[in-house]
């Protein structure tokens, strides 16, 4: 039977939008499927995503290769997709490290460096005793070190991105469907999916819907994954702290366990006309299962403990926050067990899913939305591309 498309992409966020964006210099007759941000979110019964936000960090300073190549080589098309499209979203502001000197090669920070000069990457090595002199608004331990990306580092506006990919998708011959994809069934020759109470058919079906991927009935059978509650705290900031930390990097403390690290993103103009620094961590355990549930947290405002924890950290590590505003927000992260994200065909030959962010993914989303292109067009992903590390694990 004839198709509507060829390919159809479900999920508007950070990943699919890449992946529209890509394959419209791949292929021709593409749909990209996804409902817009909602304009009041306390009040929206709808689906929600995480990057409606105004900043996120970007570096290729990792300790995994294959999220540091997945950084670089975003990071290398960062200026270009702003130039064609028009649409700016990366500020250069460079990205600290620090926490403690590495005990051994097994350390995050010796196999960071490690990755680096792999990739090329300028990693600069501050000690401890230059480090609070060089950023004077961190109040670390006085034995930590510091690790600091100058270049292809800083922070994305990831609203702006998804914007920006979208915008050439649409200009490369994508449709896009303001929609809630609901359903996708492989119907033997071709995909039908269900969206916005009308149904569309393609040869081949990318499902790259987050955290959200395995509610409704998008995949034959769930992905592995866990959708966990994380809440942001935000820092209102005056023209007096703006002296003090206007000019700070993307900042990331490293503490003795994982749980305890931080990371904190420098003042940001947000849509209410205000300034705020934005600072998170990773020590929260709710988990979602029911999409109901998600709609609940997103409509709210966190989780008060966990807000008030992070900002006992911030006062600690920046005590000049003190008396600014604090309000927080929420957000979901979406963790594989293989801490790799997921790009792999489905039970079916025609159904492929693009997921599995681990809380790291945005700087990363144009080459993974890449990587769900080629997935589409060439069927597999090869080694060049970590192939095998993103095999899809079902439930």
């Amino acid at each position: 039977m004839a198709v509507d498309f060829r390919f159809i992409i479900i999920g508007r966020g950070m990943m699919g939008a890449a992946a529209a964006r890509h394959l419209s210099s791949m292929a021709d007759s593409i749909a990209l499927i996804g409902p817009r941000e909602p304009e009041q979110r306390k009040a929206h019964d709808g689906l929600f995503a995480s990057h409606y936000d105004e900043a996120r960090i970007t570096r290729t300073f990792d300790g995994n290769l294959a999220w540091g190549s997945f950084a670089a080589r975003a990071l290398g098309r960062y200026r270009e997709i702003e130039a064609r499209s028009g649409v700016s979203f990366f500020s250069e502001v460079g990205c600290l490290f620090t926490g403690p000197t590495p005990k051994d090669e097994q350390d995050y920070i010796s196999q960071a460096l490690t990755v680096s000069r792999t990739l090329g990457s300028d990693i600069e090595t501050i000690a401890p005793s230059e480090l609070r002199q060089r950023f004077s608004y961190l109040a670390v331990d006085p034995d930590f070190t510091g690790y600091f990306e100058g270049k292809r580092a800083g922070h994305i506006n990831p609203r702006a991105l998804v914007r920006a990919q979208t915008r050439l998708a649409e200009q490369g011959g994508v449709s896009l469907i303001e929609a809630v994809a609901t359903s996708v069934r492989d119907a033997g020759s071709h995909v039908e999916v269900t969206a916005g109470g009308r149904s569309y058919s393609a040869e081949r079906v990318l499902v790259a819907a987050g955290g959200f991927s395995n509610f409704h009935t998008l995949l034959p059978r769930p992905v592995d994954t866990r959708v966990l509650a994380r809440t942001v705290a935000f820092y209102e900031i005056g023209e007096r702290e703006m002296a003090i930390f206007g000019d700070m990097p993307s900042t990331i403390v490293l503490g003795d366990r994982e749980e305890d690290h931080i990371y904190i993103l420098p003042p940001v103009r947000y849509p209410d006309g205000k300034t705020y620094l934005k600072l998170g961590g990773d020590t929260e355990a709710l988990s979602f299962e029911r999409l109901e549930d998600v709609g609940t947290w997103f409509r709210s405002d966190g989780n008060a403990s966990e807000r008030d924890h992070l900002s006992a950290i911030a006062l600690q590590l920046m005590p000049e926050l003190a008396g600014c505003p604090v309000t927080s927000a929420p957000c979901v992260a979406n963790f594989t067990p293989t801490g790799y994200p997921y790009a792999g065909f489905t039970q079916s030959p025609r159904i492929a899913v693009l997921t599995g962010g681990n809380f790291v993914a945005a700087k990363s989303s144009d080459e993974l939305g890449r990587l769900g292109a080629v997935l589409l067009t060439d069927g597999q992903l090869g080694e060049k591309d970590f192939g095998r590390e993103l095999t899809p694990v079902f439930a």
